[in-house]
């Protein structure tokens, strides 16, 4: 569905939920991660997924948040340093 003449934001709409639902699984002392991309290629896991969750037939799922509790602390992968991943006034690719 277009949101805006020929224009479809899906991708952001949901893109933005999952970050908030994240936000609010962490903040209840959960652990989840945000899978894409590979269950909706060529093997379709998607579509097996959606079969388990009984998702109706006609939506597509695109991504999933298992939600739990971790076994150990999670440890985040080490980040740049900010100078080589930010800029300012302009792009640097």
């Amino acid at each position: 569905m277009n949101a805006y003449r020929d224009r479809c934001y899906a991708v952001q709409d949901y893109s933005a939920a999952i970050e908030n639902m994240l936000l609010a699984i962490t903040s209840l002392g959960y652990q989840s991660c945000w899978y894409e991309g590979h269950i909706t290629d060529e093997d379709r896991i998607g579509d097996r997924i959606a079969k388990i969750l009984g998702v109706p037939e006609g939506y597509e799922l695109v991504c999933i948040l298992p939600v739990g509790v971790a076994e150990t602390e999670p440890v985040p992968p080490k980040k740049k340093e900010f100078a080589e991943r930010a800029w300012f006034n302009g792009f640097h690719g």
